[in-house]
């Protein structure tokens, strides 16, 4: 009984013919059980000549000679059509695919147990042999490209199983060289697929048949099949119209620059202008198939978002490589202009254009948005990563790399560490500062993604990434180095570190669990409450109660408290200060009932629509249900309680206390791939899930563009629009050379160098001492001089002596300068105190801030020990 039928395309392998026939005929399987069609696409070598002569004598082998253009997707379809088995296995002619794997290919087919069965080389236990290098890296890159869409490691692998039938849904129009992309697409998500590891191996007679048009055939139709209309007229349609759009562009911003206009008015306008141009030309030719001419009133919301999200990046671009790479503007255009119009080539082909008559699935959809939306985040940050100034938390943890030590007062070090590392590689600056966080993000999008795919699926793990990527808390912490960056990594990593010990029963987890619980304290004591919620779940739960009676969680125990010694050695030489802080700031704000501050909160760092959301999944997972299997009830529990309980403990402290903002930030974590999962849900969650998409779709937009303009607000300004709200706490690389040139005017009239005290807490003194580089070196202190606490400043600095040399107060506003915390005047303390004074900061003409400031002649000092005032 014929079983499977083996379909070989050729073109000029007459080399390799009688090799893979008596190794395919050799093989341990009952006669009849196969045959083999090989299907020829026009060889000149003698290949359809050998192959006859085996099909003369053997029934079981078949020749299809193709007259068409030669097609291997074509081919494989023709072989297919004229099988007699309902069991297709695809593989090469060249004896890449070896004949002796066919049996552990087809098995799983054959069994009925699934659909399609791949020939893997990407997984655990297949290989690639005797490939060059820049071969295997095409390959993985192929690979790779398509895993958004397709879950199987290989997909562009040509030695494959599945069932006939599937052959149906595959689109007319496919076509190339690797048909198994089709194939799994085809089958929307529905398909049962399973790979096998096989063992690759270059040919060893004749040549290949891939060439560059091969791989730009495979780039469309993977475009394509993800939904966005690409094809070699549309894309090269677009590079005439884009040409079109780079001379109105670059013409007009030379021209405004010739005006003497403004880095950012100049290019807002050459890309306005640009634009118009590119809409008409774009609209009316380059994607008229889809458009029909004139666009729709959705295609033109669509175009104009495009356009902003590729105006808001290409200010980063252009600021990055006039500020920092120090190109002149005039050049700097066009390598901005070109960075910039992948952004808007593909935001037409897959938003404003989409593909409409063969649409992907919803889910694919969704994937692809995800993918876009964390690219361009990432893209986002890479770019204004070190153009933005430094925020003063940024600033005062870099002191801390000024003054190292195994832990700080208020923080323990990780944050100081990982600033410390990126400024010993990238330099004294922003990007050496920042880039500890943006590491951090790219840690917690991957934890995230494993976390969600272990709980549901890969579908669910892309979107979880998505929702981290636009939430405030998630942007923020990819972004801006504060110990929150390397908390909620840690925080990411310890949920799916406790999830597969916990709930999947994985010993060697623990080993992970112990390494990030411990790193995570080493960010911020918060990462406590996890240990909290996995204690409530032991106890909870049967199945994970039994790991009290093993050693692994007491081991990862031990790891995590060696991990966090440095901490408590630091404490231990320093009477525990940094402990005795974290507990007595409970109750610091007064005792005053904040519940409604803590809903607040929760609201800016997840969006009304993400609380909104986390609120349905919250009370969805913690909903019993009869129609659940038990390890689905302990997924949900796990959720549940490592959602529950720090948010428990934060509702309780803010009944007596006033929260920070960001303090929720982490334990969200848990809830978004439950978020996520909710949204590609259909039956008894359909409404839900509904609402939940409907929502989702213009706060992932409103979002992105929020973080956009902001950060081109800061670094380029928008024209029209004033620095009003960012007066106190920003712009202090201006500030400071303000700073410095009344310094230097004070030293000049006194002859001696003044002492510059910021009049915070540690953020002005901070921000001055990054700020101050070059040869203008000032000493610089914190208000800890005129009694008031400090954080770290009163250690670094515990007291200052009296002094004749002059002194420079700074301060964000007029009364800092006036009176210390207490309401007690600082006068006594400074001989011949001046007015306050201000300066109106500026950059460009373009005013930024006010900048106080008050000077003495010397310093009378100060009797109380501040090291005794610290709060």
């Amino acid at each position: 009984m014929m079983q499977f039928s083996v379909v070989v395309p050729t073109l000029n392998e007459s080399e390799n013919v009688d090799l893979l026939l008596t190794r395919l005929l050799a093989l341990d399987l009952l006669p009849g059980s196969f045959e083999v069609i090989f299907v020829d696409d026009g060889s000149k070598d003698g290949t359809p000549e050998k192959i006859r002569r085996w099909e003369a004598k053997h029934k079981n082998i078949h020749l299809v000679e193709r007259q068409e253009k030669p097609d291997l997707t074509a081919s494989i379809l023709a072989g297919a059509s004229i099988a007699k088995s309902d069991i297709i296995v695809v593989m090469d002619a060249d004896l890449s695919h070896l004949p002796e794997q066919l049996p552990a290919v087809v098995a799983p087919v054959l069994n009925g147990n699934y659909d399609v069965a791949v020939g893997s080389r990407y997984i655990s236990g297949g290989s690639t042999k005797g490939w060059p290098l820049h071969r295997q890296w095409l390959s993985r890159m192929g690979g790779l490209l398509a895993r958004p869409i397709c879950d199987v490691n290989d997909a562009t692998s040509g030695f494959f199983a599945f069932r006939r039938e599937l052959i149906s849904n595959i689109p007319e129009k496919a076509r190339g060289y690797k048909i198994l992309l089709e194939l799994l697409m085809s089958g929307q998500e529905k398909l049962r697929v399973i790979e096998v590891p096989i063992s690759f191996h270059d040919r060893t007679y004749g040549t290949s048949k891939l060439s560059l048009s091969h791989h730009l055939i495979y780039l469309q139709r993977l475009i394509t099949l993800a939904g966005g209309t690409v094809s070699i007229g549309t894309a090269s349609r677009f590079a005439l119209v884009g040409f079109a759009g780079i001379f109105v562009d670059a013409l007009v911003f030379q021209w405004m620059l010739s005006w003497s206009s403004g880095l950012a008015l100049a290019h807002i306008t050459s890309f306005l202008a640009a634009v118009i141009v590119n809409y008409t030309l774009n609209s009316k030719w380059s994607f008229r198939p889809y458009s029909g001419g004139n666009l729709t009133w959705q295609q033109f919301s669509r175009f104009l978002i495009v356009g902003l999200f590729a105006l808001l990046l290409r200010g980063g671009v252009l600021a990055l490589l006039v500020y920092t790479w120090h190109l002149p503007a005039e050049l700097a255009i066009f390598p901005a202009i070109a960075a910039t119009a992948v952004v808007n080539y593909l935001g037409s082909a897959f938003y404003v254009f989409p593909e409409n008559k063969n649409r992907p699935s919803l889910e694919i959809r969704w994937r692809i948005a995800a993918l876009g939306v964390v690219l361009f985040i990432i893209l986002l940050r890479l770019v204004y990563l070190g153009l933005a100034q430094l925020i003063p938390d940024e600033a005062y943890y870099w002191q801390y790399t000024q003054h190292m030590d195994l832990s700080f007062f208020d923080h323990p070090p990780m944050v100081a560490w990982l600033i410390w590392l990126g400024t010993t590689i990238a330099g004294q600056n922003e990007f050496g500062v920042r880039i500890g966080a943006f590491i951090c993000g790219l840690i917690t999008m991957s934890y995230l993604y494993a976390f969600a795919r272990n709980l549901h699926d890969k579908s669910t793990g892309m979107r979880a990434i998505m929702l981290l990527s636009v939430l405030p808390f998630g942007f923020a912490s990819g972004l801006i180095m504060t110990p929150d960056a390397p908390l909620i990594a840690c925080w990411a990593a310890t949920l799916y570190y406790m999830e597969r010990a916990l709930v999947v029963g994985r010993s060697i987890a623990w080993l992970g669990m112990g390494i990030a619980f411990g790193l995570g304290l080493l960010s911020k004591y918060t990462l406590g409450l996890l240990g909290i919620a996995a204690l409530v779940f032991v106890i909870l739960d049967p199945t994970a109660r039994r790991w009290l009676r093993r050693p692994h969680p007491y081991f990862s125990a031990l790891l995590a408290l060696l991990l966090f010694s440095p901490v408590i050695i630091w404490n231990s030489e320093n009477n525990w200060v940094s402990f005795l802080f974290q507990t007595e700031r409970l109750g610091g704000g007064g005792h005053v009932f904040s519940v409604h501050y803590l809903i607040l909160y929760m609201a800016i760092i997840l969006t009304p629509v993400g609380l909104y959301a986390a609120m349905q999944a919250l009370r969805h997972v913690c909903t019993k249900g009869n129609h659940y299997d038990e390890c689905e009830c302990r997924r949900r529990l796990f959720v549940c309680i490592f959602t529950g309980v720090p948010l428990i403990i934060f509702m309780g402290i803010s009944t007596f206390d006033t929260p920070r903002f960001h303090w929720t930030s982490p334990l969200w974590l848990a809830i978004l791939p439950t978020i996520a999962w909710m949204m590609g849900q259909s039956g008894t969650l359909h409404a839900i899930s509904s609402r939940l998409r409907a929502i989702w779709q213009p706060t992932i937009i409103i979002s992105l563009l929020a973080y956009a303009f902001l950060l081109h607000y800061v670094v380029l300004g928008i024209p029209g629009i004033p620095y009003q709200f960012l007066t106190e706490h920003y712009f202090w690389k201006e500030a400071t050379s303000e700073v410095e040139k009344i310094a230097e005017e004070l030293g000049s009239q006194t002859g001696q160098a003044p002492i510059v005290v910021g009049m915070s807490k540690w953020s002005i003194a901070s921000a001055l001492s990054f700020y101050n580089k070059g040869s203008n070196k000032i000493d610089i202190r914190s208000r800890n001089m005129f009694g008031d606490n400090s954080a770290m400043y009163d250690f670094w600095y515990p007291s200052h002596p009296p002094t004749d040399r002059p002194i420079i107060l700074v301060g964000m506003k007029r009364h800092m300068l006036e009176r210390n915390r207490t309401g007690s005047e600082i006068d006594h303390m400074l001989d011949q105190p001046g007015t306050v004074q201000f300066k109106t900061i500026t950059r460009n003409g373009t005013p930024l801030r006010r900048l106080y400031y008050r000077t003495a002649q010397g310093y009378h000092g100060n009797a109380i020990s501040n090291l005794t005032r610290i709060q």
